[in-house]
């Protein structure tokens, strides 16, 4: 598949999507997200793919949405009905939410506003030690997006999260390990090597269909009131 944003290729049932904008820190615009969410459905609906690695090109993750000018960077405008449109980076965290792959973020370089919200839906994060992440929208006169008010809490608790998204400040990979961001910090040229080892992993010793479930489970279970869900119309006594 070719794509102008992002490149796209599957190798031993992984499926590897890179951020492809590495003179531009691999900022987001429209045209990422629609391939960005056009790549996620071919890897769903292939049953060759049993994994999906997230990563950029260059020195780069995802600097954030790209503000350099023109139209390609701004939210679509609304709709003929009046309401506006979903934020783009809140309709690609929902397509990662819904996936039935296994996603393992490789975060190999600055990764700020949509850079860092994009990867919380993913289900393994691993970062360079050249990363840096920050959920900087308080310092633009915005509110977080990316659905990253649900996300964030439930992957590192709630002073944790309010204290990123208060402050609004970058923050180091070491940071983004304490805090519980990321599960592993490692130099460059060893970050893509252990995503591949840890997709190579799920790939051969685990059942597609039990994954494509237990990852659903623990997101769902997060807002469930009880540790056995209650089925409407069975007695319990």
């Amino acid at each position: 598949m070719k794509f102008n944003t992002i490149l796209y290729e599957v190798e031993n049932r992984i499926a590897t999507v890179t951020l492809n904008r590495p003179d531009r820190l691999n900022a987001w615009t429209v045209e990422m997200m629609d391939e960005l969410i056009q790549a996620f459905g071919a890897a769903n609906s292939d049953d060759e793919v049993r994994v999906i690695i997230v990563t950029g090109a260059g020195r780069g993750f995802c600097a954030g949405a790209d503000l350099s000018g023109g139209p390609n960077y701004k939210e679509r405008p609304a709709g003929e009905d009046g309401k506006a449109p979903r934020d783009t980076a809140g309709q690609f965290t929902l397509k990662v939410f819904e996936t039935v792959k296994p996603v393992i973020a490789a975060v190999n370089g600055p990764a700020v506003g949509v850079g860092t919200t994009m990867l919380l839906p993913m289900d393994i994060r691993i970062a360079s030690e050249k990363a840096r992440m920050g959920l900087v929208f308080n310092r633009r006169g915005m509110v977080p997006e990316g659905c990253c008010t649900y996300f964030l809490p439930r992957l590192v608790g709630i002073a944790q999260a309010s204290e990123w998204i208060m402050t609004g400040r970058v923050f180091s990979a070491q940071e983004a390990l304490k805090g519980g961001l990321v599960s592993e910090v490692l130099p460059p040229g060893d970050l893509m090597p252990r995503a591949r080892e840890l997709a190579a992993e799920i790939v051969e010793n685990t059942s597609a269909v039990s994954t494509a479930l237990s990852r659903q489970m623990l997101w769902r279970m997060l807002g469930a009131d009880h540790p056995r869900p209650i089925i409407p119309w069975r007695r319990t006594r």
